[in-house]
């Protein structure tokens, strides 16, 4: 079924994401209060950006009380905890208010065969963790974690690659394998994030690969497409395409994306026309377009709105309410991050909806690099953060007013 315009929704009220109250049902008032400061720090992007190199720097260098202040502001809000059962606890918590996990191992920034294999390791203890924990049906990894950037760009270059190049790709290959055999035995879903785009076609080939060749009968494999590029549209389309032709079910990931600063950097460096939209509209409409062609295809397409922006959001609910599609569809989820957006995600719930919180874990310098990135990302995201510090100011000024 089809909508007369794919990227508005016809009613752009179909649930109430002003509910602070059912938002923030979970937090206590020194959370909250908690919250507040360290929104507004990061809502500072000067500040932001100066305090995320010196904290990166202090909890590296393992300067006096680093980790601990670490502890006790970005990673309590954005981190599931440093293990395993630590994550346990967390995802507790939120099976409680019917929201389910999206596991991911923080770690970033090694670039060594060693490192490659540890994060291999860690990604099958987490499928095993999930496996045994029904609240967490999703694992998500990088293929960066797995191989180097240097390999990923020569591959996505088409370079003739070296013997030892050919050997590196092979072990790359056999990582993911390795991971998706894993998840396909135990009943897990494995997202693979989108990367840079100068390295992103060397991941898409292993990953589709890997999705022809596990995604038989329900999608174990999913993809990730970064809609704020202005070729991803096509390149879902084209994947789902190839896999129709196979009889396999396309898993996707639709994010608007997180590289935008640095893509723009790096294009006008070397002289290639940026591969992002030129307008905020312009990937808003790519998103939205890519929503309702996930819905138009839900028999055969997996997929997961990994959005905080509210108007995608209400526009996939309208788009299931007018095509008729069940709240808990096994192929219609919602995803936002741990730590924010609690307003959409808890209301979501709240409602029957299908919802997942993308929880990452690790040890706090470890994670570091990903709360600096997450960080930076945010800031660059007009109003996200405003909105986070809003939604926090309003419900603390309910119950003083209680």
């Amino acid at each position: 079924m089809e909508v007369k315009n794919p990227t508005k929704p016809n009613n752009p009220q179909v649930l109430n994401f002003a509910d602070t109250a059912v938002a923030f049902a979970h937090r206590t008032d020194q959370e909250l209060k908690d919250a507040k400061i360290l929104f507004g720090f990061i809502n500072k992007p000067l500040l932001n950006k100066v305090g995320s190199v010196i904290g990166a720097f202090a909890v590296k260098w393992k300067l006096p009380f680093a980790e601990r202040i670490t502890m006790q502001t970005v990673y309590k809000q954005f981190v599931g905890g440093r293990t395993l059962l630590e994550v346990e606890d967390a995802a507790e918590k939120l099976n409680k208010l019917k929201v389910t996990c999206a596991l991911d191992y923080g770690a970033e920034g090694k670039n060594d065969e060693s490192a490659y294999n540890t994060t291999m390791t860690e990604c099958i203890r987490a499928i095993e963790f999930a496996s045994q924990h029904e609240n967490v049906p999703i694992v998500t990894t990088k293929i960066s974690g797995l191989a180097s950037d240097d390999l990923l760009l020569n591959l996505s270059n088409g370079s003739a690659l070296s013997a030892a190049e050919e050997k590196a790709y092979k072990a790359v290959a056999k990582r993911l394998d390795s991971l998706c055999h894993v998840a396909a035995e135990r009943g897990v879903q494995l997202y693979i994030d989108a990367e840079e785009s100068w390295i992103q076609p060397a991941i898409d080939k292993v990953v589709n690969n890997a999705m022809l060749r596990y995604n038989k009968g329900r999608a174990v494999v999913c993809s990730t497409y970064q809609l704020y590029r202005h070729d991803r549209y096509d390149a879902l389309v084209a994947q789902h395409n190839i896999c129709q032709s196979r009889g396999v079910i396309l898993g996707a990931k639709l994010v608007r994306g997180a590289y935008m600063v640095k893509e723009r950097a790096r294009a006008k460096e070397k002289g290639y026309p940026s591969p992002i939209n030129p307008t905020k509209e312009a990937t808003d409409t790519e998103y939205n377009k890519a929503i309702s062609y996930c819905l138009d295809h839900i028999e055969t397409i997996d997929f997961v709105n990994a959005s905080h922006n509210e108007l995608s959001v209400q526009l996939m609910l309208a788009g299931m309410q007018e095509r008729g599609i069940a709240k808990d569809h096994k192929h219609a989820l919602f995803c936002q991050l741990y730590g924010m957006s609690d307003n959409v995600t808890f209301t979501l719930a709240a409602e029957g909806y299908r919802v997942a919180k993308y929880l990452p874990y690790g040890p706090v310098a470890d994670v570091v690099p990903y709360l600096v990135r997450r960080a930076q990302e945010n800031t660059s995201i007009a109003g996200e953060m405003g909105r986070e510090l809003r939604l926090v100011i309003k419900e603390l000024e309910r119950r003083k007013s209680k």
